[in-house]
Parts: C-alpha cells; sequence; structure tokens
C-alpha cells in the first residue's frame, strides 16, 4: 500500500460516502456541481458508485442541469456544492425549482460543530447557510451526524415521491462529512415507495357527478398532471373534453391529438374556452398570472381541482370540489365512475384558429422564425428554452410536442442563462443507445448568461445544439423604456464572433441568415453531432427589430 493508498483508506467510508451510497440506492446516476476545498468527501465515492459528475462552470449551471436531468428520468437532481460561494452561487436554480416544483436535492459543506456565528474568518464562512436555503427552498436542514444526514436523504425522497416536488438543501458539517460514518448498510438503502395518495371518496362521486352531467367540460393540465399523461388523455377521450395546458404542463396531452390546444393557457383565446366551461377540471396546478399572463382564470362554471397538495385546492380560482391526491390515482378514480361510453369529442377548428391568430399577432416575424425553427427540428427533440421571445412567445405556441418534458422552460421564475445547463443535463440523462436530440433555442443575451456551459457540453462529449437567436440586445426591455420615456440604456449590447466562440470551446459554429439556411444548417448540426452553435442574426432573417430575449418577463 503506497502513501496515496494509506490516505484513501482512511476516508474509506466516511458520512460523505454513506449519503452518497443513498442517494445513489434510489436510482439516481449523474451529480452536478464543482469540486472545492471543503466538498472532496462527497466527491470521492462518485466513481466508485458509478455516479457520473458534470462539472459544470458554474453552480447555477449545475442547478439548471440537474433540473434538465430530472425532466427526463423523473428522479429528483442532485448539486453538490462547495461551502459558502458555491452554494450562493447555485441559489438562482433552487429558486427555480422552488417556483416551477421541480425535483432538486443540494448538498453541501458546512462550518463545523460548535463553530457557528463565531465569525473568525476561515475559509468560505457564512454567516447560516442554512437559514439562507430555507428562505427560498422547500427546507433546509443542518444535521449533526451520519444518521442524520442519511436520514435527511430518505425525508428528500419521500418528499419528492408523495408532496409537491420542491427543492430541499443539506448542509454537512465539514467535522462530520469528513467523519468515519455512523451508519449502517441496510440503513443506505431506498426505502419503499409510498402508496400513491387517493382522492377522498366522497369528493370523487362529488365530481363524478359534475363531470357525467357536463355539456361543455374543459381539462387544465398543469406542471403537476405531467406523469399522468395516459390518464389524463383517456378522461379527454370519455368526456370530449378540450385539454389546454400550462407551459410547465406542455404535451401532458399529446399535442397531436384532436382534443389537444396546446401549451397555450397564457393566450386570452385558449383562456376563454376554459372559462366558458359548464365544468373545468384543474389537474396539477396553481393557476398563477405568470403561467396565465392574466390577474386569474375567471371560470364561469363549475370547477374540479386535483392536487397533490391541498394549499393548492382554492389557490387563484375556489373549486366546486377540490380533491387532494396524486393526479394518475385521482384521474383513474374518476374514469371508474364515469360511463365508459366515449362523447363525440368537441370540434375545435374555430378555436384552434383563434389561438394561431392571436399567436401571430403579437410577434409575426418572430413567430415564423419559430416556424422555421420547429419545422427543421426532429419530432422527438427536447428542445430547452430561456425566458427568451422566440420561447415563450412563439416557439412554445408552434412546436407541438408528443410527450411531457420536452420542453424545458421556467415560465413562473423566467430565468434567463437556464437554456443551455438544462439542455446539457436533459442531454446527459439520454440511454446510449436510441438518445432523443436535444436543442437549446435561446435569446443571444440569455446565452450570455450561461456561455460557459459551452465548455462543459465539450467536456462531456454531448450531441447538443445550440440555437441562438440574436437581436443585438435586450430589445424588449429597449421598447418598455421608449413607452415609457426613457431614453434607452443599458440594452444595446455588444456582441461577440458567435461561430468564433464556438470554436474556441471545441464545438462548431455555424451562421445561418436567411430561412433556408436556417433549415439547412440545423440539419448539418444536427447530423454532425457534437456540440454545435447556429447563430441566427434576427434582423437579417426577418425583417422586424422583434426581441428575442427579455431579462424580466415570463
Amino acid at each position: 500500500m503506497d502513501a496515496y493508498d494509506e490516505i484513501a483508506a482512511a476516508y474509506a467510508d466516511t458520512t460523505g460516502r454513506a449519503v452518497l451510497e443513498t442517494v445513489r440506492a434510489y436510482g439516481v446516476t449523474a451529480v452536478f456541481g464543482i469540486p472545492g476545498t471543503h466538498n472532496l468527501e462527497l466527491y470521492r465515492p462518485l466513481a466508485d458508485l458509478g455516479l457520473r459528475a458534470v462539472t459544470n462552470r458554474h453552480e447555477q449551471g449545475s442547478g439548471y442541469g440537474a433540473d434538465g436531468w430530472a425532466q427526463q428520468t423523473g428522479l429528483p437532481g442532485v448539486v453538490i456544492t462547495t461551502s459558502g460561494p458555491g452554494l450562493q452561487n447555485a441559489m438562482s436554480a433552487i429558486g427555480t425549482a422552488f417556483c416551477e416544483s421541480r425535483p432538486l436535492l443540494v448538498i453541501s459543506p458546512g462550518v463545523p460543530l460548535g463553530a457557528e456565528f463565531q465569525d473568525v474568518g476561515t475559509l468560505h464562512e457564512t454567516k447560516d447557510a442554512t437559514a439562507m436555503v430555507g428562505a427560498i427552498a422547500e427546507w433546509s436542514r443542518r444535521v449533526t451526524s451520519g444518521t442524520d444526514a442519511v436520514d435527511a436523504v430518505h425525508d428528500a425522497f419521500a418528499l419528492f415521491r408523495t408532496g409537491r416536488p420542491r427543492p430541499v438543501h443539506i448542509e454537512i458539517p465539514l467535522d462530520v462529512l469528513e467523519a468515519a460514518a455512523d451508519v449502517p448498510a441496510a440503513a443506505r438503502a431506498a426505502r419503499p415507495l409510498p402508496v400513491a395518495v387517493r382522492g377522498n371518496a366522497d369528493a370523487v362521486r362529488e365530481a363524478v357527478a359534475l363531470l357525467t352531467s357536463a355539456q361543455r367540460p374543459v381539462i387544465v393540465a398543469g406542471g403537476g398532471s405531467t406523469r399522468a399523461g395516459r390518464q389524463v388523455t383517456a378522461l379527454a377521450e370519455r368526456l370530449g373534453a378540450p385539454v389546454v395546458t400550462t407551459l410547465n404542463g406542455k404535451a401532458t396531452v399529446d399535442e397531436h391529438h384532436p382534443l389537444s390546444l396546446g401549451s397555450n393557457l397564457r393566450l386570452e383565446s385558449a383562456r376563454r374556452v376554459a372559462e366558458d366551461a359548464d365544468v373545468l377540471v384543474v389537474l396539477g396546478s396553481k393557476l398563477g398570472e405568470a403561467e396565465l399572463w392574466a390577474p386569474r382564470l375567471e371560470a364561469r362554471g363549475a370547477v374540479v381541482r386535483v392536487d397533490i397538495s391541498a394549499e393548492q385546492l382554492h389557490k387563484n380560482l375556489d373549486a366546486t370540489v377540490g380533491i387532494v391526491g396524486e393526479c394518475a390515482a385521482v384521474v383513474e378514480e374518476l374514469l371508474s365512475g364515469i360511463p365508459a361510453a366515449p362523447r363525440p369529442p368537441r370540434h375545435l377548428a374555430d378555436e384552434r384558429a383563434a389561438i394561431a391568430d392571436e399567436t401571430r399577432a403579437a410577434l409575426p416575424d418572430t413567430v415564423e422564425l419559430a416556424k422555421v425553427i420547429a419545422a427543421a427540428l426532429p419530432h422527438d427533440a427536447i428542445v430547452a428554452g430561456d425566458s427568451s421571445q422566440i420561447v415563450y412567445m412563439a416557439l412554445a405556441n408552434v412546436l407541438r410536442q408528443s410527450a411531457p418534458h420536452s420542453l424545458l422552460y421556467t415560465p413562473t421564475y423566467a430565468t434567463l442563462g437556464y437554456g443551455l445547463p438544462a439542455a446539457i443535463g436533459a442531454r446527459v440523462a439520454q440511454p446510449a443507445e436510441g438518445a432523443r436530440p436535444v436543442v437549446a433555442v435561446v435569446g443571444d443575451g440569455a446565452l450570455m448568461f450561461s456561455v460557459n456551459e459551452l465548455a462543459t457540453a465539450v467536456e462531456q462529449r454531448l450531441d447538443l445544439t445550440v440555437v441562438c437567436v440574436d437581436n443585438g440586445g435586450y430589445a424588449e426591455i429597449k421598447q418598455n423604456e421608449v413607452d415609457r420615456g426613457i431614453r434607452p440604456v443599458g440594452v444595446d449590447l455588444v456582441q461577440p464572433d458567435w461561430v468564433a466562440l464556438a470554436q474556441a470551446f471545441g464545438a462548431t459554429g455555424r451562421r445561418a441568415e436567411t430561412h433556408d439556411e436556417i433549415t439547412s444548417a440545423l440539419a448539418a448540426a444536427l447530423a454532425a453531432g457534437g456540440v454545435q452553435l447556429v447563430h441566427i442574426p434576427q434582423t437579417s432573417s426577418v425583417p422586424s427589430a422583434a426581441s428575442s430575449t427579455s431579462k424580466d418577463e415570463s
């Protein structure tokens, strides 16, 4: 045994290993983060446990990468940060996961036991890291032993399985992290999957009675319904009911289905369909203003709401009947009570035409560009986007997808810098065989928030195409300033040579100005593989100066 092995032997079974063994036992296969001075005992066991380490170039990217990975696997994304600034760098991603109800487990070291609040100037010293994260996460816990740390991991997975999925944080004091584990092997095994939460029988009966007699039922599917696509589709067909989704619920029902009105709840024409229902079924959505682009949904008929969280049942819209439970389980119960003979489906040609007209009227040139991009993408592509107009005002409307979590986006937190790292996470989650193509579509301003993650994609040897729609700055905010009588300030941005920048990172850069060039450039990029960047100067490819990026619009 050489000196290296002697040192390694001293750390053969630490609390850090026990925590990661427990994470691995639940099926997690990748972690995102950046190694640092204080978190090395969380990195030591990764290779031995078969956990892929994705080293991002900023911990915000780690959180967004873990989010993209989680949406493809159905498991929580896991982030390892170091103490102090590393954890603080991940805070935007934690806030995003909270607002979008995404499962995220963040593990960080902390000051040793007994060193809390000493303010003596130790490396990365933070006044109260647990309170800091707890202010924006579902919960944040500072543990005191290996057993306590492993129990916290089990508690996190119990929340992800049975409650509203939101981010949690475990702070492990440095002396506990590096100490020999006090956790038996059996305690590190995954705990049994809890039974699905089913709805109250009386509430289910009330809902069945309403739906059985409904003449114009409509279903609104939110992010909490995406794991229940089969059941929601069956309910829509049984009722002959149109389905409109939030952006987080996009493609819960295949958007090519004749009853789907797409992820257009933020458009007035689609909201009108929902508001005119005599029975409106809301599945897994808080109906927040950011998803509606309106103060509230004004339902005129009865409202049936299904949600895993009781707090959601009357939020923003009072329920006539509220049912707490997992969406798939509750919808199965509803189906068992509704007559099996499907009703004739509603013909939705007029409604689709109104949605298309409203979409086109908002930003016609941007919508036309989005159509070109959408037509060039493979039918099964996973698309990640930022809070860029090319995404939320156009691509999300015109891109019809067949499976949920195929559009990675953050409609509530509306952050910039999300799209590229989320795409990386989604690509890492793909199987070796039969991988779905992954494409990030972002504005130029958005891409500059996380352009460093191109290095991560190259280092991980990913097949990933990035489409940068460039209008030279924050054009929407510029227009907002003009509308308020403010002379434009801080919105016209210097642009890099995007093709050269991509090549500097080891990627391939392409420039496309006309619609035909965009189509051929995307085809070539997807066929070539590796990391590809397609730069589209929007003012060249379309005539208007419509914005591609908004820093504060959802």
